[in-house]
């Protein structure tokens, strides 16, 4: 390919040799990583002159980031018993497959072991294997990043009892920087923030932060929320405005605190916002007090957190068709979802992000699209035919290549789940259906431990319990 290039190759050949090739820089580089640990076992390094491993990567094979090298090679490879030289299984064998297959990246197992290295020590064997067996899966088809937000949520439910991060670490851990001035006035501004505070900040940006809402550069910028404002006028303000989304962050914080001024609120601490967090929660883990709940900004909070935030909040329950995803009892035949039936929505189990397959775009910033027939051709605005999807997407929907054709699933274990294909040219061969499998972390975390206690201690015996209150012994 060096040599012919690609100018010969049709559409189809290219895309297939950008595919393969892909496949075969991972394959090649757990290759690689196979070829230091021969070479460590050998003792080459020091053959070579080299006083360690690391320098050998560094100087011999020239490699830019020989430290996260390394780890990833003690991650996945194949390391021989010290004792009898048989070959010992990786200490992520699902993970070290899928390098091996070309299926993941370098970049997408470093996110791997990130999230599997946050797995306390004290955890039970088969709930770190069940975790990587997870993640892993996940990774085949995440981007890195992607990675990192799945293994949060799958970290969220390795222990459903709330002691993976103790609440007094979290505490403990809290902080809000304000750092020197700096030679032009600014000022660096660090924090780490609980998952009360993270999920009222979320909210607060998610309406406060627009594009075209209190912008000091534009006198006619409206100010507050967004949903009080004339959405005219914040058309108008955001066609004008060209601030990055960090920006848009400064100036939101920069309006609450001038409106806390203006309305002598500093300086009452029982006093605020008020309360703007939209919550789900599981009725298993409000009963248990353990667990975790996810806010419509995508924010995990601790069960334990979430009751003292509700207390005064006003709840809603959603009944849904036989455990599926399918809520009753909102339909409206309106082309614009009602505010229940967005409510009803993010309530679904797969309603807390955009419905489009890896996309992680939280149900605060999502549009209610018409998935089953646009409305324009006849789509009824009923919740068994509607779904989120974030602005993008939303506007990527159509019959033109490149693309995509949605539909609801209305049978099967599927149903009430929404399938997004992209339209290929006419004549080539169709993409499959696709489905944004992120809400199913939890369900193939059950099932994989499920296994994996099999595995190890046999069959269990029949129980009345359910799966998901034997999912800690």
């Amino acid at each position: 390919l060096q040599t012919a290039g690609f100018t010969r190759l049709s559409d189809t050949e290219v895309d297939d040799a950008g595919v393969r090739i892909e496949q075969a820089i991972a394959r090649l580089t757990y290759t690689g990583n196979q070829q230091i640990v021969e070479a460590d076992q050998r003792d080459l390094p020091r053959k070579a002159g080299y006083r360690s491993v690391i320098d050998y990567m560094k100087h011999r094979l020239r490699m830019a980031y020989p430290g996260k090298r390394l780890k990833q090679t003690r991650a996945t490879a194949t390391y021989p018993d010290a004792t009898t030289g048989a070959p010992l299984e990786p200490v992520h064998p699902t993970l070290a497959t899928a390098f091996a297959a070309g299926q993941v990246g370098s970049a997408h197992v470093h996110a791997v072991i990130d999230v599997l290295d946050q797995i306390p020590h004290a955890i039970d064997h088969d709930v770190q294997v069940a975790a990587e067996r997870t993640i892993a899966e996940q990774a085949v088809t995440l981007t890195p990043d992607q990675i990192t937000d799945a293994g949060a949520r799958l970290l969220g439910y390795l222990d459903p009892d709330g002691t993976l991060t103790d609440d007094t670490d979290r505490k403990r851990r809290r902080q809000l920087y304000l750092h020197r001035q700096r030679a032009d006035g600014t000022a660096k501004m660090t924090a780490t923030l609980t998952p009360e505070l993270l999920a009222r900040v979320s909210m607060f940006l998610a309406v406060w932060a627009k594009p075209g809402m209190n912008n000091p550069n534009d006198p006619d910028s409206p100010c507050g929320s967004v949903e009080d404002a004339d959405p005219e006028a914040v058309a108008a303000a955001a066609e004008r405005d060209d601030r990055s989304p960090a920006q848009l962050n400064h100036d939101a914080f920069n309006a609450l605190l001038k409106a806390v001024l203006e309305d002598g609120m500093l300086g009452k601490s029982h006093r605020g916002l008020p309360m703007q967090v939209i919550v789900k929660a599981d009725l298993n883990d409000l009963i248990r007090e353990a667990g975790y709940a996810v806010t419509a900004t995508g924010t995990l909070i601790p069960i334990t957190d979430l009751i003292p935030m509700a207390a005064d909040a006003q709840p809603w329950l959603a009944v849904f068709k036989d455990a599926t995803a399918i809520p009753l009892y909102f339909g409206r035949g309106k082309r614009l979802a009602t505010r229940e039936q967005r409510l009803a929505s993010f309530a679904r189990p797969d309603g807390d992000t955009c419905s489009t397959p890896d996309c992680g775009v939280p149900a605060a910033h999502v549009e209610i699209h018409h998935a089953q027939l646009d409305w324009g051709l006849g789509g009824l605005t009923d919740i068994t035919d509607l779904a989120p999807a974030c602005p993008k997407h939303n506007r990527m929907v159509g019959d033109q290549p490149g693309q995509y054709t949605t539909r609801m699933v209305r049978e099967g274990p599927d149903e009430g789940r929404t399938t997004w294909r992209l339209n290929t040219e006419p004549g080539a061969p169709p993409n499959p259906e696709r489905i944004n499998r992120r809400p199913d972390i939890p369900r193939r975390f059950a099932e994989h431990l499920q296994h994996v206690r099999t595995e190890i201690h046999g069959p269990e015996q029949e129980s009345g319990d359910t799966p998901r209150l034997q999912m800690r012994q």
